[in-house]
């Protein structure tokens, strides 16, 4: 573990003090603030911009987002606790700033995948908090009707929630694929792990975008770690962005919300132009195990944990800036803290007290269309709308 600790340690290095004041003027409605973190280019003459704009309204929305999703995790882990949420359950607690950076870059008319970590994109792409945690407990009102449970949600343009480990990488080459095939000038993000990224379909989905410049976004999120162990035990390189070869790619630290927003500004822009595929390497970090039933203290310790949390926590040092610089006041952050805590409380009571799945639905969306004397046998004596 001698390597994993060094590597980690060479990441924090890279990623102490996330961003710096360009300018500052306190009470206006806009800020420009510098992106202290270098990125790292692959194949590209030039990159993103190093500096960032931020509007008033803009810094409350991203607060905002990111806020409810940490604590519609964290409401999402006490009702997994309380064996309300059964089966696999993955959080996305640490990782916000990914989410809510490419949210506020990309066009509704664009595609997203991601995998099963995926409520809070869920949330963001138009399903509400009663609706995300309502599936996570088999309630028939949440956004897949109670069926699809935390690995299978959707959303307006959001395609899951995939919960075949990379599988996320080929369908979003699809998308982008239909959205160019069509003329739409869109395109598709689809998001993998670093785990994910050593599968097979992903390198034959690299292939197929950029023989044919398919306007796909590949965002891997490298969180350093993978199921029961680090990134640097299970893959040969860890240089990510580098994995497509001939599809150009990016480097940044993701825990710097503004930085994602610049770097997806970027991506889109090339995606857009015609030029094909581009990857796109966010380095973040997850503060719970995998999955619910991983404790994540195996293979790295509670110190490293709580040192991330206090140092690089995206949500901490984004509201530390907008404040710092009196771009927002702490009062108006606090303000969004109760709503979204009052938010949140409410969806979880809908989660726990909602209506249950009744058996004669789980017969329904199996086929598109039922014609008549078409039976569907369960493994009991139900057929298709009723009972025998």
């Amino acid at each position: 573990m001698t390597v994993c600790r060094d590597a980690f340690a060479n990441q924090c290095a890279l990623f102490q003090g996330l961003l710096g004041v360009l300018s500052v003027r306190n009470g206006s409605t806009e800020q420009t603030y510098d992106i202290k973190t270098p990125y790292k280019l692959h194949g590209l003459d030039e990159g993103p911009s190093t500096k960032a704009t931020l509007s008033h309204d803009d810094a409350l929305k991203m607060y905002r987002e990111m806020t409810a999703i940490r604590r519609l995790e964290t409401a999402t882990s006490n009702l997994y606790k309380e064996k309300l949420i059964r089966g696999f359950c993955h959080l996305y607690s640490g990782q916000e700033a990914v989410a809510v950076g490419i949210f506020n870059t990309i066009k509704p008319e664009d595609g997203i995948i991601t995998s099963y970590r995926a409520h809070g994109w869920t949330y963001l792409r138009s399903m509400s908090a009663s609706c995300v945690m309502a599936e996570l407990t088999g309630k028939s009102v949440g956004c897949s009707q109670g069926k699809g449970g935390s690995m299978h949600m959707f959303g307006d343009n959001f395609f899951g929630g995939n919960g075949i480990v990379g599988a996320q990488t080929s369908i979003g080459t699809g998308v982008a694929f239909a959205h160019k095939y069509l003329g739409t000038n869109n395109l598709c993000v689809a998001l993998y792990g670093d785990g994910a990224a050593n599968n097979g379909q992903v390198f034959e989905s690299f292939n197929l975008s950029k023989l044919w410049d398919i306007p796909v976004l590949y965002v891997v999120e490298n969180n350093l770690y993978g199921l029961g162990t680090s990134a640097e035990r299970s893959s040969a390189s860890t240089e990510y962005y580098k994995r497509g070869d001939y599809v150009p790619g990016i480097w940044m630290d993701a825990m710097d919300v503004l930085g994602v927003r610049e770097v997806m500004r970027f991506a889109c822009d090339y995606c857009r132009s015609g030029k094909g595929p581009i990857i796109v390497e966010c380095v973040t970090y997850r503060y719970f195990g995998h999955s619910m039933s991983d404790p994540g203290t195996s293979y790295r310790t509670r110190d490293e944990i709580q040192e991330v949390r206090k140092t690089r926590d995206p949500i901490t040092g984004f509201k530390e800036l907008i404040t710092t610089s009196g771009l927002v006041s702490a009062d108006e952050l606090k303000k969004i803290d109760g709503d979204v805590k009052k938010e949140m409380d409410a969806a979880a009571k809908v989660a726990k007290t909602g209506p249950a799945v009744e058996l004669p639905s789980l017969y329904t969306h199996v086929y598109s269309t039922i014609l008549p004397g078409m039976m569907i046998r369960g493994p009991d004596a139900y057929t298709y709308g009723s009972p025998k």
